[in-house]
C-alpha cells in the first residue's frame, strides 16, 4: 500500500490559493448574475391591480399618485413604503400590498366609512365608524345625513361610543340627536334636531343614561302643565342631582325637583 505523498509547503499553498480564487470567482459570478437579475427591466413594476372597497377612490388616480413613489422592482420594492403611500391618500383607511410575479403589484384597499362630521360643518373632518378622524373633501360626503360630534381629538372614539349609546334612547322619545359635544373639562352637551339643547354634565354612559331616564319620565307631564309638549323644549339642564332645569317656548325657565310629586 502506497503512502500518501507529502507535498512541499509551496505546492500546498499554490493549491489552496487556486481553490480560494476559484471560490471567489464563482461567488463573483453568482453576485453578478443576481445583480443583473435584480436590475433587469422585466422585473420593473409595470402595473398595480386595485381591489377592495374603493367607492370614493378612482383606481386610475390611485395608481397615478402611488407609482411615482415606488422605488425598486419586484424583488427590491419595500412593501411597507408602498402600503404607506396608499394610506396617505384621502379616504384610504388601510392597504394590503402583495407582489405578483414577475412585475405586478396587487393592493387591497379599505376606505373610511364616515359615521359623523367632526368639529364643525365645512371643516372637512369626519369620524369613521371605527372612531378615527380623517379629512376629505366635504363635497364628497352626504353631510346632511350625518350627526355632528365634537371633543378632544384623543377622545374621538369615546364621543362616538356615547353617541351610539344615546341615540336609540332619544329616538324612543322622538328626540332626534343631531349634535353631541364633549368639552375639554369632560362635560357632555347635546343638541336635538329641533334645535333644543341638553346639558348632560359629567359622567359615564350609565350616569348620563340615568339622568336622561329621569328627564324622559317627567318632561312630558311638566310641559303639559303649561300647555306645551316635548317639542316646545328650548333647553334642559340635567346637571342637578335630583332634577333638572327646563326652558319651554313661551314659558320662563322651570326648576323641576324629581323628589316632589306633581
Amino acid at each position: 500500500m502506497k503512502k500518501p505523498i507529502d507535498l512541499p509547503m509551496d505546492v500546498r499553498l499554490m493549491q489552496w490559493t487556486a481553490t480560494v480564487m476559484m471560490v471567489v470567482a464563482l461567488l463573483m459570478c453568482l453576485a453578478s448574475g443576481i445583480s443583473w437579475l435584480l436590475r433587469h427591466p422585466v422585473f420593473s413594476i409595470q402595473s398595480i391591480t386595485v381591489n377592495g372597497n374603493v367607492t370614493h377612490s378612482n383606481p386610475v388616480t390611485l395608481r397615478a399618485n402611488v407609482m411615482p413613489q415606488l422605488t425598486g422592482n419586484f424583488f427590491t420594492l419595500n412593501l411597507l413604503q408602498a402600503r404607506q403611500a396608499f394610506e396617505q391618500i384621502p379616504w384610504i383607511r388601510s392597504a394590503l400590498v402583495r407582489r405578483e410575479f414577475p412585475n405586478r403589484l396587487s393592493v387591497t384597499l379599505d376606505e373610511f366609512q364616515p359615521a359623523a362630521l367632526w368639529g364643525g360643518e365645512g371643516d372637512g373632518k369626519f369620524l369613521s365608524v371605527e372612531g378615527a378622524i380623517f379629512e376629505v373633501n366635504a363635497d364628497e360626503v352626504d353631510s346632511e345625513a350625518l350627526p355632528i360630534l365634537k371633543g378632544p381629538e384623543a377622545q374621538a372614539k369615546t364621543v362616538l361610543e356615547m353617541y351610539k349609546f344615546l341615540k336609540p334612547r332619544m329616538d324612543k322619545m322622538d328626540m332626534s340627536l343631531n349634535k353631541l359635544e364633549l368639552s375639554q373639562r369632560g362635560s357632555w352637551s347635546a343638541q336635538l334636531e329641533s334645535g333644543a339643547t341638553l346639558e348632560l354634565g359629567h359622567g359615564t354612559q350609565q350616569e348620563i343614561g340615568d339622568r336622561l331616564q329621569l328627564f324622559f319620565k317627567t318632561v312630558t307631564q311638566i310641559a303639559s302643565r303649561y300647555g306645551r309638549t316635548a317639542s316646545s323644549i328650548l333647553s334642559a339642564d340635567l346637571r342637578y342631582d335630583n332634577g333638572y332645569a327646563l326652558k319651554l317656548r313661551g314659558v320662563t325657565t322651570l326648576t323641576v325637583d324629581s323628589l316632589k310629586k306633581p
